[in-house]
């Protein structure tokens, strides 16, 4: 086996990921369509205390007869090359799973790239599942609502209120603006590191994680930053579409929009 292990990664790091890969090679022979690191690991983002999560790709009916293995040292989790092919919609069981496979190295693929394709499809966006995120789950509208109750309650004097709807916002947010670009919104232990070392072309890091520590404060000109930039982007998402889907959305709060833009 040519396994392509990253730099980054320790000596003990590799030997564990070579036993791995032995074992199944043993296990399994031809039936051993690839592996997939995940993780801090694979990130390069790796603790003491970090294990890693490693994909076994199968044929399916090699991954019939497999569960997953936990340790200390590693999680190993069987996938069929079906199963990792397709991308589970918005709002299923399988969606949480998805940013998992973002920007992370396969190790070995024996699949012609159907592996390689396969991980970059599930942390990625067809422009269906961006309408499907913005506007069929309504995480555009519901973010524009949680911002405008937000705005009320420090309008009239509510600091609390104001803060725990702000705070709110920010899982609605982070959809709108990921789904803007294309991309699975990431977990938050990463997303710092995602904005860093794959910047989002229209929030760079130093912008949008000030924003995200001043809406967490309930901070009204935050939340008002916000919705000119997520408004622009909403805009040139319904020029290259050729429709207005986001802008009836945010035309459709009326009066509201005074509150939110001033």
């Amino acid at each position: 086996m040519e396994l392509q292990l990253p730099a980054h990664l320790t000596q003990h790091q590799q030997h564990l990921i070579t036993d791995l890969a032995q074992r199944n090679q043993a296990k399994h022979g031809e039936s051993l369509l690839g592996l997939v690191l995940s993780g801090s690991a694979a990130r390069g983002m790796a603790t003491d205390r970090s294990d890693l999560d490693v994909y076994v790709v199968l044929t399916d009916e090699a991954a019939q007869h497999r569960s997953a293995t936990r340790s200390p040292a590693v999680d190993e989790l069987p996938v069929p090359l079906t199963k990792l092919e397709q991308a589970p919609a918005f709002g299923s069981g399988g969606w949480g799973f998805r940013w998992s496979f973002a920007w992370v190295p396969t190790l070995l693929d024996r699949t012609a790239g159907r592996i390689p394709a396969a991980v970059h499809r599930q942390a990625t966006l067809t422009p269906d599942e961006v309408e499907d995120v913005l506007v069929e789950h309504s995480r555009l509208d519901g973010w524009l609502n949680y911002v405008y109750r937000a705005l009320k309650s420090d309008r009239d004097g509510h600091r609390l209120e104001c803060r725990l709807d702000a705070a709110e916002s920010m899982p609605w947010l982070l959809d709108v603006i990921f789904a803007l670009a294309g991309r699975v919104r990431p977990y938050h232990k990463y997303l710092p590191w995602e904005l860093r070392e794959h910047p989002l072309p229209d929030w760079p890091a130093n912008v949008l994680l000030p924003l995200l520590q001043r809406t967490l404060d309930g901070d009204p000109a935050a939340l008002r930053d916000t919705f000119i930039r997520v408004e622009a982007g909403c805009a040139a998402h319904d020029a290259a579409r050729g429709h207005q889907h986001t802008r009836e959305i945010i035309d459709g709060w009326g009066d509201g929009l005074l509150l939110m833009r001033h």
